[in-house]
């Protein structure tokens, strides 16, 4: 048996289509250490096998792969893998496969394709890139065809309403060369209803005789486009309107393209209805459907379906024998209702008119109008009956007959002949407006043509006219204007010359004068103040309103433009031929409140004429401003104690809105408690008494609301500083009681502190001031005794004696530099000079005892500085500015002070002293029995 291990790799043929998965490809190697124990015989059968097939799966790994996505998707989509859908072993792992090189994926070329896919290099992964695919301007733009030299294009297949025919085409080269292959990749891009019909234009007209039957189908020529396909392309149509009369069918030809077709549904007549405007709606069959739509109006064409018609049957006209050639005897007129060629009418005299009668009168074929031709004498018939035809093309002629019934006269009427100065035409005469008074118009010649009688004659009609004799002929008449015409009043005027003979015969010449327009008239405004109003924050080009302005006189001399004055903003605009007048940005009324400015209506005449309005506009307020404040932060000193409902401050807050959207109510958002604010006035006042001992500042928080719907608010900071007031004494804390005493060694040594007085006061800078000093003794040598002022130690001045010996009371007073008043406290030191205390309850009694103390008035100098016992030692600054600001108010009343001060000194022999925390009488006998008894031992160091 032979041994052989062989590397194994079997090539694929793949066919066009979807890669069969039950088949997958296998192109991954055999591992170098998996053993095929083989036979001669066995070998030698597989090597004939294998052998023709190793050089065909050479030149076979050609592979086809088949996706589609939706147009419109953006970058990143996940369209496919190609290592996976090939089935292509992933490198890396444990797997035998880890030690081959690794798979790698490239574009063959760079085509139109590979714009808007990305391939992974190494996953074979396809992803949409950036470029967002639109299948109509992919598609549509290639038509169908292939880039030559592109080996990745698009191709547009024949049936472009399939939903695959839209493709991208890729060759993706499989590398290293042991899994070496082409791959085409086919990716269809599927349609979505992303575009809506669209009719070509935006007008069709279609025209339908008004003969047409029902059922009647017409091809509407311009129907819509869609360039989505299949279900998003174009569906069905309908109209908005069909007047009971239209409707619409669609068909559909082999190669899918929808056409409308217009089906008459009932009767159509031009007389009654010559055209139908209504709107012809695409709409495609996405979800949800879009529509496109276009102005469809219906023309009704005429068709010769009437004919010639006279209102009457039947005219008796007059004639007098002396009449002169060419006098009109009547006018006949038939009405025809159709147009153009079909409504064309023709008169001509029936067969059964007599010759005579036809050269007597003329007709004209074409007017109706019937006139003497010929002169009459005697020989005439007095009755002529004329049948005349109304002629229609197509028609049964329409009949008429004129009874023409002639007078014979033996004398001839009055003539009148005129003779034109003024602009005449076809018997109307034409004078301008304005034209002069006594302007002439026409001479007038009045004769008798046999000659015989005398002439008359006078002027007939309503107007500005006179006739009168030009002299010095007889016969010759002026007419002429009596005063100015005016086109506006009356434009036309229809006047008679009337002459007559001393027979009663008589004559009348009938004259039109037509009055011509002249630019005499200036545009007028409806109103010449012109009041709007708007509310500010307005859109622009908000629309404000339509001038309007009227002109009497005619034609361009009529036509009105609208012009903006010199004085108003530019930002204002005026349609010179509508007279809308509009705003461009919005407008703010906290800026500006009113606008007022010119506007001019100009006609077209020359020269122009013009008028001028008065535009005021009241921008209209909108609550778009929140409550201001004068400060953010707002800072009162009080002084404390200050009274409950005091006025501290006024907080001072604006709104730049009016009426109810600048009303500002104020409220305190925190310590309300406390503090209560005049939402009217903004007096901020305390509800109680403030105690800067207690607390000595507070910041307050307070709410500024409008009036507006919704409110705008905003707050401010108030904050409160309380200034101090002497309104606390010193408070002595050491010693505690004026019963305890202190045992002094007669051997104290003369500058030993002997014990010390300690005070504190609850109030701050100069009001927190101590000072001491004794203002009382009592013993055998009392002077033995001082004390510091400022720091209130009491010191040995001299040598105690044998003599010096027994009790000692020192009455200190611990006073402040308070203003304008100081405070102070007393207290009893009591020392006990001796070398023991051998009888307490003898030292007990005579502290008990009331003995007179002499009260010392002198003052205790000290410097002005704070004490540092037991003091806050925080910087108050506030309090300091303010406390100078205070001094600096009562420098002017230093001397009045001092000497009230002075004089209350003096006049303290004579009263009580009072003291808040320790109230001890400094005159008299001092009960030492109400006092509180509490011994103190303190060694003297």
């Amino acid at each position: 048996m032979l041994h052989s291990q062989l590397t194994v790799a079997v090539g694929e043929v793949v066919g066009r289509g979807w890669l069969p998965p039950a088949s997958p490809p296998s192109l991954t190697p055999l591992s170098p250490h998996t053993s095929v124990l083989l036979s001669p015989q066995h070998l030698f059968l597989f090597l004939l096998f294998v052998g023709p097939f190793n050089c065909f799966a050479s030149y076979s790994r050609a592979t086809e792969l088949f996706y589609s996505l939706n147009e419109g998707l953006p970058a990143g989509v996940f369209i496919g893998s190609l290592a996976r859908d090939l089935q292509l072993p992933m490198t890396g792992g444990q797997s035998p496969a880890a030690a081959q090189p690794p798979l790698s994926f490239t574009l063959a070329s760079r085509g139109l394709g590979g714009q808007y896919v990305h391939l992974d290099n190494r996953s074979g992964e396809l992803h949409t890139s950036a470029l967002e695919i639109d299948r109509e301007a992919l598609c549509m733009e290639s038509g169908g065809a292939t880039v030559p030299g592109e080996a990745d294009t698009v191709f547009l297949s024949s049936s472009s309403s399939s939903p695959d025919s839209c493709l991208l085409l890729l060759d993706v080269l499989v590398l290293p060369q042991e899994y070496f292959r082409l791959v085409k990749v086919k990716i269809a891009i599927r349609d979505v209803n992303d575009n809506a019909p669209r009719f070509p234009m935006p007008h069709i007209r279609l025209s339908v005789p008004e003969n047409a039957p029902v059922n009647t189908r017409l091809a509407i020529e311009h129907p819509a486009l869609d360039p989505d396909v299949g279900t998003n392309g174009v569906q069905t149509y309908r109209l908005r309107d069909n007047y009971g009369v239209f409707t619409l069918d669609v068909e559909e030809n082999e190669n899918g393209e929808r056409t409308p077709y217009l089906i008459v549904m009932g009767a159509l007549d031009r007389e009654t209805r010559e055209e139908y405007v209504t709107v012809i709606v695409a709409e495609d069959g996405g979800t949800p459907p879009l529509v496109g739509s276009a102005t469809l109006t219906i023309g009704i064409s005429d068709i010769n379906d009437n004919c010639p018609q006279f209102s009457d049957s039947q005219l008796n006209i007059t004639l007098y024998g002396n009449s002169s050639l060419g006098t009109h005897v009547a006018t006949v007129h038939a009405v025809d209702l159709d147009l153009g060629s079909n409504a064309q009418i023709t008169y001509s005299y029936s067969q059964k008119v007599p010759q005579p009668s036809r050269d007597l009168f003329h007709l004209d074929e074409s007017t109706g109008v019937i006139t003497l031709s010929s002169k009459v004498d005697g020989n005439t018939p007095r009755l002529h009956r004329l049948i005349i035809l109304g002629n229609g093309p197509g028609c049964i002629p329409a009949v008429i007959t004129v009874l023409v019934t002639i007078i014979k006269v033996m004398m001839r009427p009055p003539e009148v002949v005129p003779r034109f100065i003024a602009n005449e035409m076809e018997g109307v005469v034409y004078l301008k407006e304005l034209e002069p008074i006594n302007t002439p118009i026409a001479f007038f010649t009045i004769k008798d043509p046999d000659e015989k009688y005398k002439v008359n004659c006078y002027l007939d009609g309503d107007g500005p006219f006179r006739l009168s004799p030009y002299k010095p002929y007889n016969n010759e008449y002026l007419l002429e204007t009596t005063k100015p015409l005016d086109y506006e009043t009356q434009q036309l005027y229809e006047i008679s010359v009337v002459a007559w003979n001393s027979e009663g015969f008589n004559v009348n010449k009938v004259i039109k004068i037509q009055v011509l327009d002249d630019n005499d008239n200036s545009p007028v405004f409806s109103q010449q103040l012109i009041e709007l109003s708007i509310e500010e924050n307005n859109v622009p080009n908000a629309f404000l309103t339509k001038l309007h302005a009227t002109d009497a006189d005619s034609g361009e001399r009529g036509e009105v433009s609208y012009f903006l004055g010199p004085d108003a903003p530019s930002y204002f605009s005026l349609d010179k031929t509508t007279g809308v007048l509009t705003v461009a940005t919005q407008l703010d009324r906290e800026e500006k409140e009113k606008y007022r400015y010119t506007v001019k209506a100009v006609d077209s005449g020359f020269p122009p004429r013009e008028s001028i309005a008065t535009v005021t506009i009241t921008v209209l307020d909108k609550n778009d401003n929140s409550p201001r404040f004068i400060n953010k932060d707002f800072s009162f000193f009080v002084p404390e104690n200050f009274p409950g409902f005091g006025e501290i401050g006024v907080i001072s807050v604006t709104d730049a809105d009016a009426g109810q959207n600048g009303w500002v109510a104020l409220s305190v958002l925190n310590g309300s408690d406390i503090f209560v604010i005049d939402t009217g006035k903004g007096v901020l006042r305390a509800k109680v008494s403030l105690d800067r001992e207690q607390q000595s500042s507070y910041v307050l928080w307070i709410e500024a609301v409008d009036g507006g719907d919704p409110a705008l608010s905003s707050t401010a900071k108030i904050t409160i500083l309380l200034l101090d007031i002497n309104d606390n004494p010193p408070l002595v804390l050491f010693p505690q009681s004026n019963m305890s005493y202190l045992l002094v060694l007669p051997s104290t040594l003369p500058g030993s502190p002997i014990t010390e007085v300690y005070a504190v006061d609850k109030d701050t800078g100069m009001n927190a001031v101590i000072a001491y000093s004794i203002i009382g003794r009592r013993g055998p040598r009392p002077e033995s005794f001082r004390i510091d002022p400022k720091t209130g130690n009491i010191t040995l001045e001299e040598s105690l004696m044998q003599n010096d010996y027994g009790l000692y009371r020192l009455l200190v007073k611990v006073s402040d530099h308070g203003y304008p008043e100081p405070l102070h406290s007393t207290v009893m030191v009591n020392l006990f000079v001796n070398d023991t205390v051998s009888n307490e309850s003898y030292i007990e009694s005579l502290l008990r005892k009331e003995s007179d103390i002499n009260i010392e008035e002198k003052q205790p100098q000290v410097s002005v500085e704070p004490t540092h016992k037991k003091m806050e030692s925080a910087s108050c600054m506030p309090t300091l500015v303010a406390l100078s600001i205070i001094s600096l108010g009562s420098i002017t009343l230093v001397t009045g002070m001092g000497i009230y001060i002075c004089l209350r000194k003096g006049k303290k022999h004579h009263r009580v002293d009072e003291n808040l925390e320790v109230q001890i009488p400094l005159n008299g006998r001092i009960n030492l029995h109400m006092l509180e008894k509490k011994p103190v031992e303190i060694s003297n160091i």
